[in-house]
């Protein structure tokens, strides 16, 4: 007998999905990923507020979901991509930099998370530092080096609270290794591990934080041109999983 009292479900009119999807978290990427795809037309359904489309890599179906915000909303999402028949995730998002050697315009792949955000409490798994899919972190550095593309490998920390990146919390994550932060990677680790579904991530850095004050890099050239180069790879990115 399940413990909750809601949970996920296939809804009637909701399509069946193949193994592997991609969530998207902006909605700017998730345009630029529908370019890079070949995906036309309207959506498939919606997800809540997200839409779905369907796209086909190397005779391989990828559903492609998206935009998606925080850590709540996104696991909401995943839970649904699961009972829809998804195995293997990809996500692709944006990131803070804490390390001063990661600057706006990386990319960074987060082997682990640690937990920052309320989301990942109600998974039990007894782990603050849930980690990715080795299989989906390899076939992401594979596809980015084929393509001489340098990246930054390591933990990011996930949070709900922008606005409360304590220069105290900064620099005690920055003395222990610890590359970026964003809003969704943490819970979504934790609940593919819970669900038994394989994960990772690929993020842009789009703002830094290390030196404790707040460089924005959101409308810099190079970083519109980093997300044009992410969705231009995640076809081959999917090819591998």
């Amino acid at each position: 007998m399940r413990d909750e009292i809601i949970y996920p479900r296939k809804g009637k009119n909701e399509p069946s999905i193949g193994p592997v999807a991609l969530m998207v978290a902006m909605e700017g990427d998730m345009a630029l990923v529908r370019r890079s795809m070949g995906i036309q037309g309207r959506a498939v359904c919606r997800i809540l507020t997200s839409r779905l489309y369907n796209a086909t890599c190397c005779h391989q179906e990828i559903a492609v979901v998206g935009p998606m915000l925080g850590a709540p909303y996104a696991v909401m999402i995943l839970e649904k991509l699961i009972v829809l028949g998804a195995k293997r995730i990809l996500f692709l998002g944006w990131c803070g930099s804490i390390q001063d050697g990661v600057q706006i315009a990386d990319f960074v792949v987060p082997d682990y998370a640690v937990i920052g955000e309320g989301t990942s409490g109600y998974y039990p798994l007894n782990n603050d530092c849930p980690r990715a899919s080795d299989g989906i972190v390899k076939a992401i550095e594979k596809s980015l080096e084929l393509r001489s593309i340098l990246i930054h490998k390591g933990p990011v920390w996930t949070t709900d609270a922008v606005y409360r990146e304590t220069k105290q919390k900064v620099l005690l994550l920055k003395s222990g290794g610890v590359l970026g932060v964003d809003m969704e990677v943490s819970a979504l680790f934790t609940v593919a591990i819970f669900r038994r579904v394989e994960i990772g991530a690929l993020l842009v850095v789009s703002d830094e934080l290390g030196a404790l004050r707040w460089r924005p890099g959101f409308s810099i050239k190079k970083f519109e041109r980093s997300r044009e180069i992410a969705a231009e790879v995640i076809p081959a990115i999917c090819q591998e999983l």
